[in-house]
């Protein structure tokens, strides 16, 4: 078996302007990257579809997911915060983002696949429940999780975050839920400025100081990551596969390198092997140094896919 690459066109259209960090230019160097290291005739390429209201309802408010589809603009910008705006083509690529999340759970889950990266934006941890912000419309890997839990009848389901900011969104989905694991390291003070408040048995996020480096990370996933996983024995691991804590992406300012990520990766794939039966879904959050972006992708799926 190999693994899925799961993204659609539609997720290269959202736009929100030239000098926003979260371009269209992300994907493209994901794709650049595959090709330049070999990695394109490895991987299963699938069209996104895209998501179902029921599949968003799991984890949004009937109100937010109006809301998003009423923000949608027939022309220019549509801000919903700061960060965070719609061009007429969003709306697509945010349902394309979440059907991403519920094709590669259905495609693990049904063993098509021994694991699923999903290229998509925008991006979705920092989504709530009921708000949209941080570039985020809705919670990818929260909809892919959701999904296990409610159509696939699993038990327990893990979330491994190493995203360079909190993933807000996902904690406030599934704080209350005890068929999950969140586990989760992040820049901290930084935004968006939480993730230290409620740190329990199922909430395991461990804030990392400013120009931390790969020997700090790798303390945390070791103290406090693995036993967590080891206690909760999850029967499938979703990664939100943020790449903005690499030394050269000037986002935020953690120092990670390609062999940290291909590390965690392999740590998070020997625990789904032992608990999971290999089941992974990993979706794709932050970075913005598009080179760092497209080899850090790259080494993620050589290490999901044992190439």
């Amino acid at each position: 078996m190999t693994i899925a690459f799961i993204t659609h066109a539609d997720c290269v259209l959202h736009d929100m302007g030239a000098m926003h960090p979260e371009s269209p230019a992300r994907l493209r160097a994901i794709d650049d990257q595959l090709i330049a290291s070999g990695l394109e005739s490895c991987v299963r390429r699938v069209e996104a579809p895209l998501a179902q209201t029921e599949h968003l309802a799991r984890v949004h408010s009937a109100d937010h997911i109006a809301r998003v589809r009423a923000a949608s603009p027939r022309a220019g910008l549509n801000h919903l915060d700061p960060d965070t705006a719609m061009c007429p083509d969003t709306l697509k690529a945010a349902l394309r983002a979440a059907g991403a999340a519920v094709a590669a759970t259905d495609l693990v889950m049904n063993g098509d696949v021994q694991a699923a990266f999903c290229s998509v934006r925008p991006p979705g941890h920092h989504a709530e429940s009921d708000r949209a912000m941080g570039f985020c419309l809705f919670n990818n890997v929260a909809v892919a999780a959701a999904h296990a839990l409610e159509q696939h009848g699993l038990e327990r389901v893990a979330i491994a975050d190493f995203d360079v900011h909190h993933g807000n969104g996902t904690e406030e989905i599934f704080e209350k839920d005890e068929r999950v694991l969140m586990v989760s390291t992040f820049q901290h003070p930084f935004y968006p400025y939480s993730g230290t408040e409620g740190f329990s048995e199922r909430m395991v996020n461990v804030p990392l100081a400013a120009y931390s480096g790969g020997e700090q990370f790798r303390a945390a996933v070791e103290q406090h990551w693995l036993p967590a996983l080891e206690r909760f024995k999850p029967q499938m691991i979703f990664i939100s596969a943020g790449f903005d804590a690499h030394r050269d992406d000037e986002m935020a300012m953690l120092r990670l390198v390609e062999a940290d990520y291909a590390w965690v990766t392999q740590k998070l794939k020997a625990v789904a092997d032992k608990y999971a039966e290999g089941r992974i879904v990993s979706m794709l959050e932050g970075g913005y140094e598009l080179h760092a972006l497209g080899r850090s992708v790259a080494t993620h799926l050589k290490v999901l896919g044992d190439f």
